[in-house]
């Protein structure tokens, strides 16, 4: 293998995406089905990116009983599923991620997914975008282990045959950030999505960007760096 390979591996919601009003509804739908107290968004966003099932268990009351937990995430999806099929319905790409996705792709980089998603929902997403003829590998969580175990990051790699200083992961939540350092790679935080800046610097972001500018000089910054250690 080339040893000045690149893979970029990306999260989706509230990094490629904004997801943020679409997934706070289903919550909220779901809570409400579940005749349950309202849950306000800045519980909602501290969970996104989990597998779904242990995103509820965090959520729901201390005494909700556990039987009841496949329940409320049942009626999480069931709610996602209503909102895709109403008038308007839309999952925005944020500025730039189109831009950026095709810049590194037409330089050669490798793209990866690491979401927390299931397999059909990223293909949702990336079909209503055309996006899937850009990356190279999907890592979700129908694979195994979601974030912050490394699971998914030391897949991307193995199926691109890519080394770890050779990949960077790039989120907006402290699980992404876990998760690449877990996976021993540079990691590069997003302010534009779910968790705080102060959230994602304590998940071990190496940098956190606040605009696709910053961080795309961020990614060529790293890019000579792979290509000079393998110089």
């Amino acid at each position: 293998m080339p040893s000045d390979l690149k893979l970029a591996i990306w999260d989706i919601d509230g990094t490629i995406v904004d997801s943020r009003q679409v997934i706070q509804r289903a919550m909220a739908r779901a809570f409400e089905r579940a005749g349950l107290p309202p849950i306000e968004y800045d519980r909602t966003r501290t969970i996104v990116g989990l597998e779904l099932t242990e995103a509820i268990m965090r959520l729901a009351p201390p005494d909700y009983p556990a039987e009841r937990i496949p329940h409320l995430a049942t009626y999480y999806k069931e709610a996602f599923v209503e909102q895709r099929a109403e008038t308007g319905f839309q999952e925005k790409l944020y500025e730039g991620a189109r831009e950026t996705i095709e810049r590194l792709a037409g330089e050669g980089w490798l793209l990866g997914v690491a979401t927390g998603k299931a397999r059909r929902g990223l293909d949702i997403v990336f079909g209503h975008h055309d996006l899937h003829r850009y990356f190279d590998t999907f890592q979700t969580v129908d694979g195994g282990a979601g974030k912050p175990h490394p699971r998914m990051v030391l897949d991307a790699m193995k199926e691109t045959g890519t080394d770890p200083h050779q990949a960077v992961m790039i989120g907006d939540t402290s699980f992404d950030m876990e998760m690449g350092r877990n996976a021993g790679v540079h990691t590069l935080g997003v302010s534009w999505g779910f968790h705080t800046e102060d959230e994602i610097r304590g998940g071990g972001a190496h940098d956190v960007h606040h605009d696709f500018d910053a961080l795309n000089r961020a990614l060529d910054v790293f890019g000579r760096g792979v290509e000079e250690s393998a110089a």
